[in-house]
């Protein structure tokens, strides 16, 4: 059974191949022939215009003997450039200053050859002039040989699909690219019909055909004048404020259909097509500027260690799997509770790392001795401590699971942690855990207290980072309105004057991951988040990208504000204040030791006595007690 799957997955791939190698060989032959009748023509007409097409007959002599010399030569030249292996469908500058540069040398070569045998033999009195029309007659055509070929496929560039008269907003390099694949690529769905830019200097130049109209303010007359049905945001490097601005004068034309090609980070090194181009998102609207990180170091910390993700089949810790995979880990340890989600990340990565050694294991982080055997046949280096119970209504209910799985189970890990030498321990908290309103804030508050104070230890580097809500996250209130809008409304908000900070998943795990390589042990990390949006224009944002109207098409409807909850999110607490680090999106915030450990367990085992006897009021008490202690005025 084994060998006759190998059978089927091996001769497609060498049927491919051969089909390939024909065609390469073909295409090659191809461009082998007609060059070496171009340069056999290009030398004819030298002759015939040297001479006013009357060819001395002591010339001709000269002639025939010449022709299998310049072809040799030229052929050799052009395929020492690599010439012949170019697929000419994509010529461009870079291919036409390869040719430019071959025949060139080939000339030099040639003429070289000619002048040194002039004085003598057949060649004697050999005209110069012939060296140099043959030069420009031969470089002119076999370019224009290979330019022929692009222009000819793209103006029978005809399918069966209906295209729909696109604006393309932006004129600079991605516009260039994104116009040009449009025209090229058969199936595209885009007929470009004007670019928009600001640049003043662009305005009524053509690129690839399609003249530059005006800036952004003139996006609804351009497309009520050329009856736009669609736009594409071809600006890789723009702020998402700057995305806000111009999707706003897209809507004002009364264009529903946008779409928008993906940030710089995501198209470096490579040429954009029109495969890139995608539906815009609420991530490209509300994402910001994106972090740039030092990936060296980043590296540095990760390659070649054993790494353990706690929580890692959810939204941050599938993340978090996502990107250390490319780090080159020595070992990848996937932690859940959740077989489900355990499974999923866990062949999401084997699929795109076959060869990193990854070892999921199902457990409960409340489980010490399960925990104890992980470390111990593991032999983690590093730990991203991202399993915790979020959701703020539902913990105000349960405040002894708060209790037991975000403070309990991080203080089980770190202990490990510690006692098995790990070398850095990071842990994910969140903005929540300032001034904390909720149950949710103040088990984050308890935990980071945990972490920080284990950190007198020496032995593991325990370092926190905060960072507030996450577009997409599982559970939260992006896929909630998504599912709202689906079945027809209405959208549930709690206030209208409700804010948050917002940040896209990927962004947040780049803030854990380059926040590990910085601390030096008790360090909590804050991001540079930006200003807090309201959560009632994100509701707005996800209807309209929705193709229809809020309040409209989709009613919003106020419930009232939750037990827990705030009206906007602090990123410090009263006594604590932040210092610049290396990075200018990152900051480390400066928290005033509050009491000692000894208090501290104390406190958490009062906690832990009140959740054995399930006496809800006492556990409430002593979280509160211990999030507005200070040193000077400790817990009882």
């Amino acid at each position: 059974m084994n060998n006759s799957n190998k059978l089927i997955k091996k001769e497609p791939n060498s049927f491919f191949k051969k089909q390939l190698k024909k065609t390469g060989i073909k295409r090659t032959l191809f461009f082998l022939i007609s060059d070496a009748a171009i340069f056999t023509l290009a030398l004819c007409i030298s002759f015939l215009l040297r001479f006013d097409f009357a060819i001395p007959k002591v010339y001709i002599s000269q002639l025939y003997p010449c022709i299998p010399l310049f072809i040799i030569v030229k052929l050799s030249i052009l395929s020492s450039f690599q010439v012949y292996r170019f697929n000419w469908a994509y010529i461009g500058l870079y291919e036409l200053t390869k040719i430019f540069k071959a025949q060139t040398l080939s000339s030099v070569i040639l003429s070289s050859l000619v002048l040194a045998i002039s004085y003598d033999g057949i060649f004697q009195g050999f005209p110069r002039s012939i060296l140099f029309i043959d030069y420009f007659i031969s470089l002119i055509l076999i370019g224009g040989l290979r330019i022929s070929k692009r222009v000819y496929m793209q103006n029978s560039n005809h399918s069966n699909i209906a295209k729909k008269k696109t604006l393309i907003i932006g004129a600079g390099n991605a516009g260039e690219q994104i116009v040009r694949d449009m025209k090229r690529v058969k199936e595209s769905p885009y007929l470009p019909v004007a670019f928009i830019d600001d640049d003043p200097s662009k305005k009524k130049t053509s690129i690839h055909g399609v003249e530059v109209m005006g800036k952004r303010v003139h996006i609804p007359k351009v497309s009520k004048k050329l009856k736009v049905e669609m736009a594409v945001i071809a600006m890789p490097s723009v702020p998402s404020s700057e995305i806000r601005d111009i999707v706003s004068y897209i809507r004002k034309a009364g264009i529903d259909d946008i779409h928008i090609i993906p940030g710089t980070k995501d198209i470096i090194s490579r040429n954009i097509d029109v495969f890139d181009i995608k539906k815009i998102a609420l991530e490209d609207l509300l994402g910001r500027e994106p972090i740039k990180i030092d990936y060296t170091k980043v590296k540095s910390d990760i390659k070649g260690k054993n790494v353990l993700i706690t929580g890692a089949g959810g939204s941050i810790g599938s993340e978090m799997a996502r990107q250390i995979s490319g780090l080159e880990p020595q070992l990848l340890i996937l932690l859940d509770i959740d077989e489900t989600a355990l499974f999923h990340i866990d062949r999401e990565i084997k699929d795109h790392y076959p060869c990193l050694s990854i070892q999921p294991v199902l457990g409960d982080i409340l489980n010490k001795e399960k925990m104890d055997t992980v470390f111990n046949n593991f032999k983690p280096q590093i730990v991203f401590h991202a399993a915790a119970y979020k959701h703020v209504p539902i913990l105000e209910d349960f405040p002894e699971e708060a209790f037991r799985v975000n403070i309990m189970g991080t203080k089980i890990l770190c202990e490990l942690s510690y006692k098995k030498g790990v070398k850095k321990f990071i842990f994910v908290s969140t903005d929540k855990a300032v001034n904390p309103t909720s149950i949710m804030g103040t088990s984050k508050r308890v935990a980071e207290m945990v972490v920080s104070n284990l950190n007198h230890q020496q032995t593991t580097q325990f370092l926190a980072v905060r960072f507030g809500n996450v577009l997409g996250s599982r559970g939260s209130v992006i896929p909630l309105f998504q599912e709202q809008i689906e079945k027809g409304g209405p959208i549930t908000i709690t206030h209208p004057d409700m804010k948050r900070y917002f940040m896209t998943i990927p962004e947040a795990v780049l803030l854990v991951l380059q926040a590990g390589t910085m601390g030096k042990g008790g360090d909590i990390f804050l991001l540079d988040m930006g200003k807090q949006i309201k959560i009632y224009d994100v509701a707005c944002e996800l209807i309209r990208l929705s193709g229809l109207e809020p309040g409209k098409d989709i009613p919003i409807v106020y419930t009232g504000i939750r037990p827990g909850e705030k009206f906007t999110e602090e990123l410090l607490a009263t006594d604590e204040e932040v210092e610049h680090t290396d990075h200018p999106k990152i900051f480390k915030v400066k928290t005033k030791e509050t009491f000692s450990k000894d208090i501290l367990y104390r406190k958490i085992e009062d906690l832990k006595r009140a959740v054995q006897l399930q006496d809800t009021p006492a556990i409430i008490r002593t979280f509160h007690k211990l999030t507005t202690a200070s040193i000077d005025n400790p817990p009882d």
